[in-house]
């Protein structure tokens, strides 16, 4: 009989890797965001305030210019000094919007993979893994732990035995993949997504998109997505927020 703590947020047994994931997710996390603004150079460029539920997606569509992945950039913690930002940023009652990006535990995932070229596929997966672990056991029990992780993520994205392997060879499909095993591996408590399907062929971008959106809604974390794309957000399922010259 499945335990309680091995259940997403809908009730549905998860994977290893998904428990792993997931062990701070299944709490119900909702991401608000209270009025937020951006400006570039003193000019409004884009406003939002919104709450997104747990395991919902939110896409905000919209043209190049309008300030989308400046958005995630303000949320994330590291907008550029050309803009500034103002509202708050917030996990259920969790403010985030002072803390430095590493502690705010969103996950993001972009156009680009962005692997390590210097890693093994098993190593961009570790990378993603939260450190703490390690003081709690000796460090090879640590070592074998996140190797059967790592082991478990990569079987669930059908790429089992793919640990060791140079991440320039893997195909644009199978680096996305990877891509999105990193992100979950690190734990977030909720996810930014920009564009992230946007350089992927046709076949490819459905794959991901179904991968993306499964993975979000049975972890419970609450998504933040820009696009272009009407496909995107149709396959999200998700409210939609149209952008134009300002918001």
């Amino acid at each position: 009989m499945t335990s309680l703590d091995a259940l997403s947020p809908g009730g549905v047994p998860l994977t290893i890797a998904e428990r792993s994931a997931g062990d701070d997710l299944s709490t119900g996390h909702a991401l608000i965001l209270e009025n937020i603004r951006i400006d570039q150079g003193g000019r409004p460029l884009m406003s939002l305030d919104t709450r997104i539920a747990p395991g919902e997606v939110l896409t905000l569509m919209g043209p190049s210019g309008v300030g989308k992945s400046t958005l995630l950039a303000y949320l994330a913690g590291f907008l550029a000094p050309a803009f500034t930002g103002q509202g708050r940023v917030l996990l259920n009652e969790t403010d985030l919007t002072r803390l430095p990006a590493e502690a705010r535990q969103l996950g993001l995932l972009f156009q680009d993979p962005l692997l390590f070229p210097h890693l093994s596929v098993g190593g961009n997966l570790a990378f993603g893994m939260p450190r703490k672990a390690a003081r709690k056991a000796s460090r090879q029990t640590t070592r074998k732990a996140r190797d059967k992780t790592i082991e478990a993520a990569l079987e669930e994205i059908g790429l089992a035995g793919f640990a060791d392997r140079d991440p320039t060879t893997l195909s644009g499909g199978q680096r996305a993949r990877v891509a999105l095993m990193r992100v979950l591996l690190s734990r977030p408590c909720a996810m930014l997504l920009d564009e992230p399907f946007s350089k992927l062929d046709a076949s490819l971008r459905h794959e991901m998109r179904s991968l993306v959106f499964a993975r979000v809604q049975r972890l419970g974390l609450p998504t933040l997505m820009v696009t272009h794309d009407e496909a995107d957000a149709n396959a999200a399922g998700g409210p939609v927020i149209e952008l134009g010259a300002q918001y």
